[in-house]
């Protein structure tokens, strides 16, 4: 009985003993496997990480493409904005130029109308309404004081005296008048200077006149002037029976 309580013993021990080598058995197979499935896990976490890098590395040199192309449309856009202010400095330039000439121009054109209006010269006036005119004892400066045309206003009726605006030639004519017996006449003069003279005598009182005209090259600001010599004497009324006029007929 001792004996087979020994060996039953010794089987329980064997059991006992082959039991915890089944456990640890099956221990380390669970942990071997739980180390695997974690290593698979970490190398699908690798290429998975590995597949982002490739991603990451792509978009960068994407991005590294798209600077250097931003680059260069920059220093595009800088060429072209260089282009532009030097196309608005030269417009500038054209616009001040064109100002300048403008203004030339404006004073070119003001040159010629004043020219112009200088150019337009023509009178014709007449002397008094006031009838007899002298004898006077002194030569005596006809003031033709009824101004019908004074284009240029270069007749004066105040001093009597036409002055040319421009060098040309003008042509001049008057009309003379008398009424009274004895002389009647007039004389011409430039600068004061002694052109010509016209004279008549009358025998009885009466109308009567004499005509004449005359041709000048004058230079701006000449003076002509028509004067009654002292000793004779003129007549006038509202029919105009003495008259003086003159025109530019062209600048020189």
């Amino acid at each position: 009985m001792r004996a087979v309580g020994l060996l039953l013993l010794l089987l329980a021990l064997c059991g006992s003993g082959a039991q915890g080598e089944l456990q640890e058995t099956e221990t380390t197979k669970t942990t071997t496997a739980d180390i695997w499935a974690e290593v698979r896990a970490l190398r699908d976490m690798v290429v998975e990480l590995k597949v982002e890098l490739r991603n990451v590395q792509a978009t960068v040199t994407d991005s590294e493409s798209q600077v250097e192309d931003l680059k260069a449309e920059l220093m595009v856009t800088n060429v072209y904005v260089e282009l532009l202010q030097r196309e608005n400095s030269e417009l500038q330039t054209r616009l001040s130029s064109s100002e300048s000439e403008l203004l030339i121009s404006k004073t070119r054109i003001d040159t010629l109308e004043r020219e112009n209006t200088e150019r337009k010269v023509a009178f014709y006036i007449g002397l008094t309404d006031s009838h007899h005119v002298g004898p006077f004892n002194t030569d005596t400066t006809l003031k033709y004081s009824k101004v019908f045309t004074n284009i240029g206003d270069a007749y004066n009726p105040s001093t009597g005296f036409f002055t040319a605006p421009v060098r040309g030639v003008y042509y001049f004519h008057f009309t003379m008048s008398g009424y009274q017996a004895g002389w009647m006449g007039v004389e011409v003069y430039k600068n004061n200077q002694w052109i010509m003279g016209n004279q008549e005598y009358q025998e009885e009182r009466g109308h009567n006149y004499f005509t004449n005209s005359i041709v000048l090259e004058l230079m701006a600001g000449d003076e002509i002037h028509l004067v009654l010599p002292s000793g004779h004497s003129l007549y006038d009324s509202a029919n105009n029976h003495n008259t003086f006029s003159g025109s530019l007929l062209f600048t020189l």
